[in-house]
């Protein structure tokens, strides 16, 4: 899983930069505006609302903005309905693309992300061709220096956690969704800092990818990650981390 722990973090630093953050709040807010339309307003019986918040506040969104776009999926406030769309596709080198997004036009966004693949060497796939390869899971990563890996996998296992290993920079967990938050909260009471923390779709297997296949499949998922309809692009590439840092970099 080290693919999705770097992409993780890579995207996390691009948008703490300034340029990327407003584009980050728009896409906070529609998730937000959409989670509480589904299923209400109060995030303690709504957890992909309660998930959405806790990822608004992680890039340090501001509470009025967050309550607002609350107050929009509920009704109190006029705004825009937006629908899921999801779609299968494959990028550079055979990659499986899981691309997941909210729209007002289904059909403008179609034919936006078919050209966004098609000029950056992916395609789109038929519905199912590549989603049956991911599932959803709690995925948190950590920093190693912050903690050893023996006591997080106590602390973490005791919280409900699925499974937990640690490549060259990072430990990775993985739980059912139901046990996130308990997961979550056993490690912020311990103070120690979260890389990542949140819902992801994690591939059933990967392709082990390098060279120009792996800078085009960067170069893809971070256009369509660009796009205002696209929430999150899941991937099961296998790029070894000196490569994927030094694409990053770039």
């Amino acid at each position: 899983m080290s693919g999705h722990s770097k992409w993780a973090s890579i995207k996390h630093k691009k948008a703490a930069a300034d340029s990327k953050r407003g584009a980050a709040f728009t896409k906070m807010i529609r998730e937000i505006t959409a989670q509480a339309r589904a299923g209400g307003g109060n995030p303690e019986t709504n957890s992909g609302l309660r998930a959405a918040i806790d990822r608004a506040k992680g890039i340090n969104m501001p509470l009025t903005n967050i309550e607002n776009a609350i107050k929009k999926g509920t009704g109190e406030l006029p705004g825009v309905t937006y629908e899921e769309v999801t779609f299968d596709a494959y990028g550079p080198g055979g990659v499986a693309l899981h691309i997941i997004g909210l729209t007002d036009n289904k059909n403008r966004t179609t034919a936006e992300i078919r050209n966004i693949l098609s000029k950056k060497h992916g395609s789109l796939a038929g519905p199912g061709a590549t989603s049956y390869l991911f599932s959803k899971k709690g995925f948190i990563s950590i920093e190693k220096s912050k903690i050893n890996e023996d006591e997080l996998m106590e602390l973490a296992l005791e919280a409900g956690a699925e499974d937990i290993t640690s490549g060259a920079q990072y430990h990775e967990i993985t739980c059912d969704l139901a046990h996130l938050q308990p997961v979550k909260s056993a490690i912020a009471a311990k103070k120690i800092p979260m890389v990542t923390a949140e819902m992801t779709m994690l591939p059933s297997s990967t392709v082990k990818i390098v060279g120009d296949d792996a800078k085009a499949l960067m170069s893809l998922m971070e256009t369509l990650e660009d796009h205002e309809d696209v929430q999150n692009v899941y991937a099961n590439f296998d790029i070894p981390d000196e490569e994927l840092e030094k694409i990053a970099g770039s």
